[in-house]
């Protein structure tokens, strides 16, 4: 045995039962797993004897809100907390009026952690059951969190844990856009430099998504609503093995909101001060061809000199509805006459390509409705020629 494991087997008997388990481990993940178990307890030593350094420095005590007496101490009493590592017990001060004020009671040490009275369980435990809980059930989350941490907690507790932190964020978020509307920015995100020299682009889109009708269960017809979202990413450039230049997503931050434009816009901007649109290197609008994301652009981006692009892959899907129109939807004939055209489109020389469209129009017999079809495509890449442009860059 190692000298740092005799010495953790002489220092707590508790940690004799993973050592020899380490010891007689046959395999690295039986190894691993008993070493987390002696570093679980360790810990748990180590925050115990911390706590009880701190809970025996002297402590001035505060004047009483009520009648205005110096509480007194009335000794130490245990604490009982479940953590990361497991279940920590200390012993701290307990002061109280000596006229035995109502609410009176303090604790100052308790205070300068940060724990609040009957909390049973730490802090950082509640964020890691929150963040399993966006991406597995609550009932999962709480097995992970067991198997992590040794700790057992019904699903419910979770899901208030996550209510509670949702209403803490929405209460912030209420606070910083009132600040944002009243002319005062956020602090800026801080950024590497490297992050900091690349262009950042923006967008906003809608989508829709299911709702149940009635909270709790599925039972009901569907309702769809529409999310609307915004991102904002920091986007650089690698060379690949064979010497070709990609694409590099440096950093990314989403929002979005149930709801209008109008409830978008206010938190993409207060994100976007954030993410330093007013200082980045450069600053580039990508949307599809929706009139309220081009209002966003001219209302918020504009003033800042951003180039603004269509969506190239919304400008190709239009481009292809006017194939599937004038050819009746047949798929070979759709893609022969579409791919030569979308490299053009691709590459911001979107005359050509509205051209062709005019030529159609006026050369072919085609049904109303295909023509009319037709048209819209003709308009709208038109309408947005400006926008195709800056695909050259």
């Amino acid at each position: 045995m190692s000298r740092l494991s005799n010495i953790l087997w002489d220092y707590d008997p508790q940690l004799q039962g993973p050592l020899a388990r380490l010891r007689a481990a046959t395999s690295l993940a039986l190894m691993v797993m008993a070493a987390w178990t002696v570093v679980r307890v360790l810990a748990v030593r180590l925050l115990e004897e911390g706590l009880t350094v701190r809970a025996h420095q002297p402590e001035t005590w505060p004047v009483g809100s009520g009648c205005g007496h110096q509480l007194q101490s009335k000794g130490f009493r245990e604490r009982v907390l479940h953590t990361l590592f497991g279940v920590i017990r200390w012993r701290r001060r307990v002061g109280r009026c000596p006229r035995g004020c109502v609410g009176s009671q303090v604790v100052p040490l308790d205070q300068a952690l940060g724990v609040v009275p009957h909390q049973r369980t730490g802090a950082e435990v509640q964020w890691r059951g929150c963040l399993l809980a966006v991406f597995v059930p609550y009932e999962t989350a709480c097995q992970l969190l067991q198997q992590l941490t040794g700790v057992s907690l019904a699903a419910g507790t979770v899901w208030r844990w996550v209510q509670q932190v949702g209403q803490r964020v929405m209460a912030q978020l209420a606070e910083e856009l009132h600040e944002v509307a009243a002319g005062t920015l956020p602090p800026a995100e801080s950024l590497a430099a490297e992050l900091e020299a690349l262009p950042l682009v923006i967008g906003a889109d809608g989508v829709m998504v299911p709702f149940r009708p009635h909270p709790g269960t599925p039972k009901g017809k569907t309702r769809w609503r529409e999310i609307k979202g915004a991102i904002l990413a920091r986007l650089g450039e690698r060379l690949t093995r064979h010497g070709q230049r990609v694409t590099r997503l440096g950093q990314r931050r989403l929002v979005a909101v149930l709801g209008t434009l109008d409830d978008l816009t206010p938190r993409w901007w207060l994100e976007a001060a954030r993410q330093r649109v007013h200082t980045a290197v450069r600053v580039v609008w990508l949307s599809d061809g929706g009139r309220g994301c081009w209002t966003v652009f001219q209302r918020c981006v504009q003033a800042l000199g951003a180039p603004a692009m269509l969506d190239c892959y919304q400008a190709a899907q239009n481009r292809y509805q006017g194939a599937a129109a004038w050819l009746d939807r047949r798929t070979r004939a759709c893609q022969q006459w579409f791919a030569p055209l979308r490299h053009p489109l691709r590459h911001g020389h979107e005359q050509q390509v509205v051209a062709e469209l005019a030529a159609l129009v006026e050369t072919e017999q085609f049904p109303d409705s295909a023509r009319e079809t037709i048209a819209n495509v003709y308009h709208y890449l038109k309408t947005h020629a400006d926008h195709i442009r800056h695909y050259r860059e």
